[in-house]
């Protein structure tokens, strides 16, 4: 096997993905490659491998880390350490600390650019039904530890990074099974590496540095995965917004076409505005690591433009092609070959549509920015009133768009909620509504976010949709929530209140998820039930309504409510019945109707959120794959 890094024998416990599973441990030859990390049957005798018995993507692991030994455990069982991944931990047993240590090391470099890297973990085991580090009962519960920086993961933006190492280093003789072979460093976003800017940055405090599009600058400090220190040409040091930047040399995101998290239906709106023929731009495939080529062509004349969508596909030995197999060793060789030739499309890419004038939110105003002074903010008109008090649109120096939430005063915890902010400052995704800073030296205290043209998404979808939405676009606002909630529930955060009004719209349609976790710090009474609990009735499942239970899992309930709501246009949930009401019926299995404009397998997944049982529901992760399932359908 070209590509193998590591391979030995270890003992594993079995992943009991059901109560019913029995627990035993068992001997596999364990295969650790650039791709994946598989275990196998082994035959001792022989000295051979046999049967795959099973596998995990490396790009679908979330934490590597050791495992304190459970009570009683036998020698052999003393080594532990658990690779988490989706479907839970994987719990491996070494026969000694070297050979432990090693695995370890060699995989927390291999996966340390992953997406979805955990900050919290269960030191312990999961067994007979409890964590037996915290005695929480429910397997997707949150990490009791946090993962120390020094022996955890070096925590790198994800953004610009390849999830492939260099290959190893070829050896003169193969390695048996017992011997590992060493891995080599990763390659990957380092100090000392250049970036050039995608967008220009203009400084917003005395610490940050100016970003030139297209200008080369050389990074000198990545302790913070949002901004990173970097050096200009000309000597001048500062902090630049990481997702500002690619790699020099590396990555589709140097170049105007491609069009970073931009979905089919937003793709058509754009080359529909731009209205030129053989207009075109490259995108995010639907499937993860694959692209799409979005075409307008008006081969029928101006009345007659149509969007086409090419899926660039690949050769087994990793040539890239389109429409007709011409094939080419990268895509911006594949792009240049089509600009001059249509070759199988209804038009040769002339017109290059971009996405490049709208640069993305950076994590604060600033590095370092949390507390703003309310002397730069510039109040415009009123948007509207939400939970916690009016909510208007503003600028920050004169020149920046936010959202600024005026909080009621008696209408929250502020002290607690203060404390909070600062963790979810940190949070940071396409499909969250950014969180820029506080005010807090006055009161009312101030929440001032990214502000987004088209509104609260459940008045866009009663009210802002210009024409009937379509099957893509309803379902592509569905991917969009589901999205920014399985990064939430990838670092552990419940959002306890989603919902459509909690949701917002930006001025290409996209769908961001905000106000997650405020919910814990209401002091009113409008979310109180009548058994007299804070929580949003209509959108919560049976274990919230009975014994305020939350988890991830209530809120993917509540993400099977938002989905109706989206296929009704924003109708109210259970709109003849009140609170008592809801209670009484949710808790004795009555469900919500499936909506006109939802098939029946949208419905499905609509009630595949509404389990009685919190374990049976999907996760987010899953929500995704099962939403772009039914994409990729349409």
């Amino acid at each position: 096997m070209s590509d193998l890094i590591l391979e030995e024998l270890f003992i594993k416990r079995s992943q009991q993905k059901k109560k019913t599973s029995p627990l035993n441990y068992k001997e596999r030859l364990f295969v650790l490659t650039q791709e994946k990390i598989a275990y196998y049957d082994f035959d001792a005798e022989k000295r051979k491998r046999k049967g795959l018995r099973g596998s995990v993507d490396l790009e679908k692991i979330k934490c590597v880390e050791t495992v304190e030994p459970e009570p009683n455990a036998p020698q052999e069982r003393m080594y532990a350490f658990q690779i988490v991944y989706d479907e839970g931990p994987l719990y491996i047993f070494a026969k000694n600390e070297d050979a432990r240590s090693r695995w370890i090391k060699t995989l927390k470099n291999m996966v340390r650019c992953n997406r979805d890297l955990l900050q919290k973990y269960h030191p312990c085991a999961w067994m007979d039904g409890m964590w037996l580090c915290c005695h929480q009962e429910v397997k997707q519960a949150m990490g009791c530890r946090v993962l120390d920086n020094k022996n955890g993961f070096n925590w790198i933006s994800p953004r610009r990074t390849s999830r492939k190492p260099l290959p190893p280093t070829p050896t003169e003789e193969k390695p048996g099974p017992n011997v590992p072979l060493q891995a080599p460093e990763p390659q990957g976003p380092s100090v000392g590496m250049t970036v050039t800017a995608e967008y220009n940055y203009l400084p917003m405090t005395t610490q940050d540095l100016e970003l030139k599009k297209d200008e080369e600058y050389t990074i000198l400090e990545m302790s913070d995965p949002n901004w990173w220190r970097a050096r200009d040409k000309y000597g001048n040091e500062g902090y630049i917004p990481s997702n500002y930047v690619v790699e020099a040399e590396n990555g589709l995101e140097r170049f105007d076409w491609f069009c970073k998290n931009t979905n089919r239906s937003q793709a058509e709106k754009l080359l529909r505005t731009e209205n030129k023929d053989g207009g075109f731009l490259v995108r995010d495939s639907s499937r993860p690591g694959k692209y799409t080529v979005s075409l307008l062509s008006k081969s029928g004349g101006d009345t007659g433009a149509s969007c086409r969508h090419y899926n660039i596909c690949t050769t087994p030995q990793g040539h890239f092609y389109l429409a007709e197999k011409h094939y080419f060793s990268t895509i911006p060789e594949l792009i240049v070959y089509h600009q001059h030739n249509a070759a199988g499309m209804v038009s040769r890419l002339k017109y290059i549509v971009t996405t490049r004038t709208r640069p993305p939110s950076t994590v604060g105003l600033g590095y370092g920015v949390w507390e703003i002074d309310p002397r730069h903010l510039t109040f415009i008109k009123d948007l509207g009133t939400g939970q916690f008090g009016v909510v208007k649109y503003g600028k920050w120096q004169g020149k920046h768009d936010v959202a600024i939430k005026m909080i009621k005063e008696g209408s929250m915890s502020e002290d607690d909620f203060i404390e909070e902010a600062k963790i979810m400052m940190k949070l940071h995704h396409e499909n969250l509504v950014q969180l820029y800073g506080v005010c807090t030296t006055q009161r009312p205290i101030y929440i001032v976010t990214e502000f987004l043209s088209n509104g609260c998404l459940l008045t866009y979808l009663r009210e802002g949709l210009k024409q009937h939405p379509t099957m893509v676009q309803l379902l592509e606002m569905c991917k969009d929530v589901s999205e920014g909630m399985a990064y939430l529930e990838s670092k552990q955060y419940i959002h306890r209140d989603l919902a459509a009004r909690n949701c917002l719209v930006d001025s290409n349609g996209t769908v961001k998820v905000t106000d997650f976790g405020l919910s814990r710090y209401v002091l009113d009474d409008e979310y109180t039930s009548s058994v007299g609990a804070k929580f949003p009735v209509r959108w919560s499942p049976p274990e919230v309504l009975l014994y305020c239970k939350f988890s991830s899992k209530s809120d993917v309930w509540a993400y099977g409510v938002l989905m109706w709501e989206v296929y009704t246009l924003g109708k109210l949930p259970y709109e003849h019945l009140n609170n008592q009401e809801i209670v009484d019926k949710v808790s004795s299995g009555r469900r919500l109707y499936r909506p006109q404009l939802a098939s029946e397998k949208v419905y499905a997944v609509m009630t595949s959120c509404w389990h009685e049982k919190a374990d049976e529901r999907p996760t987010f992760e899953e929500l995704v794959l099962t939403v772009q399932d039914l994409l990729d359908g349409l």
